[in-house]
């Protein structure tokens, strides 16, 4: 396997604080030797697990980003045991254009695992999460809320993993992340998840959801910053008491039913708010057609009992998005 073309400016086994980057060539027409500079955090210290914490896959998400960002300005290395490394905007060209994919290949860094290390600058990077970060880690998060497209509950979640030991802490870590839903959630294409590229190295995984519109609120920047904390306890790599949500909500998403996809384009009307309990065969939304009058909206209907987890953020829907997740309700 080729060598990676990305080069940290961090040592991973230096004791203390590090900031630095990750730097991958890039050469474009504004820099025929240029580089695109990967913020990075190392903080070290003493025995101990490590910890790959990231945000800013998707470049339109920002509570993770945020919350990243103030950790790596705050935390002191003299109460760390072990190791954390913060990657706050792992899709750095995504998240510098405010947008979902990368506007320098269009490529959707969450949809490019394992990657290559010849590929186009997506699949660079995550080549290097793949094959050099991944391995280093004991425990990841990756914080991830709706973009600019949708709308969650805030959550965290796992996924189903045939190995039950790994599972089972998956889930006690994102019982302890501490928000306010706890989801098991099931992915529309996991083959190429970073999701799945950690999970498959065997590592304690937890991810999130945690609002959305392309924006924050300070409920959701609370909840990211509270469920980092939490995480670095459940590590062992700080101590400390835990933060946790009073009422935790547990949810499910056991089958495709949880989906309900528009086969219509046009403009979304809900009758229902996200976070709303539903019955199977309830009216979720209708779809207008602005084409022309005299055409009847098309309605869409839930397809099980649960609650409202997730909505399709703008009033403009296409054919093939998502409107709505419906998401079981675990006592």
């Amino acid at each position: 396997m080729q060598e990676t073309s990305i080069t940290p400016t961090v040592d991973y086994e230096r004791t203390g604080i590090q900031h630095g980057f990750l730097k991958l060539p890039h050469s474009h027409d504004e820099s025929a030797w240029g580089c695109i500079m990967i913020p990075i955090t190392v903080i070290k210290n003493g025995i101990g697990p490590t910890l790959l914490l990231t945000a800013g896959n998707h470049g339109d998400e920002y509570e993770g980003i945020t919350a990243l960002l103030k950790l790596a300005n705050t935390q002191k290395h003299e109460s760390v045991s072990g190791r954390i490394i913060i990657v706050p905007a792992i899709n750095y060209p995504a998240v510098k254009n405010g947008t979902r994919t990368s506007p320098v290949d269009k490529g959707n860094l969450n949809r490019s695992f394992p990657g290559r290390p010849d590929g186009s600058v997506t699949e660079k990077i995550a080549d290097y999460l793949q094959r050099y970060l991944i391995p280093l880690c004991d425990f990841a998060l990756d914080i991830h809320s709706g973009g600019r497209t949708l709308d969650f509950l805030p959550f965290a979640a796992v996924h189903r993993l045939d190995n039950e030991m790994q599972q089972a802490s998956c889930v006690e870590a994102m019982r302890l992340f501490g928000a306010p839903f706890n989801m098991v959630m099931l992915e529309m294409d996991a083959a190429s998840l970073y999701d799945t590229a950690v999970e498959s190295q065997g590592k304690v995984f937890v991810t999130t959801e945690l609002g959305g519109g392309g924006t924050t609120t300070p409920e959701t920047i609370a909840i990211a910053e509270r469920g980092v904390r939490n995480f670095l306890i459940y590590a062992g790599v700080v101590e400390g008491d835990y933060d946790l949500h009073e009422e935790a909500v547990s949810l499910d998403m056991p089958d495709s039913h949880c989906y309900l996809l528009s086969e219509d384009s046009g403009i979304l009307e809900f009758g229902k708010n996200i976070g709303d309990r539903v019955e199977e065969g309830e009216l979720i939304a209708q779809v207008h057609c602005v084409e022309k009058t005299g055409v009847p909206a098309v309605p869409y209907y839930a397809k099980r009992n649960g609650i409202l987890a997730c909505r399709h953020h703008s009033a403009k829907v296409g054919m093939g998005d998502t409107i709505a997740v419906i998401a079981d309700i675990v006592d």
